[in-house]
């Protein structure tokens, strides 16, 4: 009998306070989920008698042309999956290394964890991926086109997946830890693998950790994919040294060393959720505000931490002060009494004056001024919004702001933001996620009604 279709879903995020600090494991993160979550349903293709297909699909049926397609075999010397992408239609192939690297792992993973010894255990499947609008800035040109999708949880974009704008919230983390669970959760029995348990989240998390870092090419913080998996929670980075004797995907000896990796005690990576820690207090909510012209954090990490090692002492004495003054919005927001609105301001804005100075300090935008004058009217101008921030690294992605949770307030900063955007020209215009402190879950089906095939 074929497998009924497995649905999950991962959370984006905004590093509310910790920008930076993050990468270091001295410091932590303050990370909030958002309730814009990347979907991924896992079905059994079926193929007719006696056919013996090794193929996943994947599809993201939001795009234009964004079918990827793999065949994929086990490698020699105990190195798990390579895949192969095949070619969809007469369209030329268009990698996609997060797809790629993702299912590699995934699959290779799941041969090792249930010692198999061949691939023919993988009916081949095609994984749908669907990710709520706000990931991307719609496009501008027509937005009275086709009213009926605006409404619609999932848009259809007039554009090619590369070509779409992202808006910031994590993405290529959702979209990993997602692929990942989905497949996970499809092909392994629930002994070996339990999606709400605490070791089957932690399985997923080192999983998504180290194909999310193989894909980036590099050893990111990791607060992202933390987020996708946990939702809301103070972060503290894994050492990177875990993931360096990893060989990469289908070299000899993957296969064994992924599975040690991931079931590896060396995982120093702190995430402390207990819901006491990190929560919205009742009445507040946060909100996310599209500037649609995301900078490259590439250059800007590099820079803050050339001044860091340049700036020692300084630079260090600046850290502590911003880690406890993190630490300070952190059980500002937690406390059990309902935090005042203005305590509430006047911790953001602690926070806030550092991060400036450690700008000016760096010579990086962190908070440039355009965003600042932003910033500043919302708070000044339009009643209910109580501070907000330029989140994670900075620059000109889109800004988290604390208000208050109400249909009032709501109107009032997206009246705010369409006569700022005129004045001023340009497109600033409120997402509609807000804050939510679940991470990964399984989901219904009945939601995707019409874009599974």
């Amino acid at each position: 009998m074929p497998s009924s279709p497995t649905a999950v879903s991962a959370p984006g995020k905004v590093l509310l306070a910790g920008g930076y600090l993050v990468l270091d494991r001295q410091y932590t993160g303050l990370v909030f989920g958002l309730s814009a979550r990347i979907n991924v349903v896992a079905q059994e293709i079926r193929t007719s008698q006696g056919v013996q297909l090794s193929e996943v699909v994947v599809d993201s049926p939001q795009f234009l042309e964004a079918q990827w397609r793999y065949g994929y075999h086990l490698a020699p010397g105990n190195g798990g999956f390579k895949l192969t992408q095949l070619q969809v239609g007469s369209n030329q192939i268009n990698a996609n290394p997060f797809v790629e690297i993702t299912l590699a792992y995934a699959l290779t993973y799941i041969v090792a964890a249930a010692h198999l010894k061949s691939s023919h255990v993988f009916a081949p499947v095609r994984l749908t991926v669907l990710a709520d609008n706000d990931y991307y800035s719609q496009p501008h040109s027509s937005p009275s086109s086709s009213p009926s999708h605006h409404h619609h949880r999932f848009a259809k974009f007039p554009t090619k997946l590369k070509d779409a704008h992202k808006t910031g919230l994590g993405s290529s983390a959702a979209l990993v830890t997602a692929l990942t669970a989905a497949l996970l959760t499809h092909y392994l029995p629930a002994s070996a693998f339990d999606l709400t348990s605490a070791t089957g989240r932690r399985v997923l998390h080192n999983l998504a950790q180290a194909a999310h870092c193989a894909a980036q090419g590099k050893v990111g913080s990791g607060f992202d994919v933390a987020a996708a998996v946990y939702g809301s929670c103070v972060y503290r980075r894994f050492s990177p040294s875990i993931l360096t004797g990893l060989p990469e995907a289908g070299a000899p000896g993957f296969a064994p060393a992924l599975a040690e990796c991931v079931a590896s005690a060396a995982w120093d990576v702190e995430v402390a959720k207990e819901g006491t820690v990190v929560r919205m207090p009742p009445g507040v909510a946060l909100r996310m505000c599209d500037v649609d012209c995301g900078s490259q954090t590439v250059g800007m990490v590099k820079q803050v931490l050339r001044w860091r090692e340049a700036d020692g002492d300084a630079a260090r004495a600046l850290w502590d002060d911003l880690q406890a003054r993190n630490e300070a919005l952190g059980a500002v927001l937690s406390s059990g009494d309902e935090p005042k609105e203005a305590d509430i301001a006047a911790a953001v804005a602690r926070v806030r004056e550092l991060v400036r100075n450690m700008g000016v300090a760096s010579g990086v935008p962190i908070e440039p001024e355009s965003q600042s004058a932003l910033l500043d009217a919302l708070r000044d101008g339009v009643d209910g919004v109580f501070e907000g921030v330029v989140p994670g690294a900075g620059g000109f992605d889109a800004l988290a702001l604390l208000v208050r949770d109400d249909e009032a307030t709501e109107a009032r900063i997206k009246e705010f933001l369409q006569s700022w955007s005129r004045e001023k020209g340009g497109s600033v215009r409120l997402l509609g996620v807000k804050g939510e402190m679940e991470g990964v879950r399984r989901e219904g089906l009945e939601q995707y009604d019409g874009w599974l095939s």
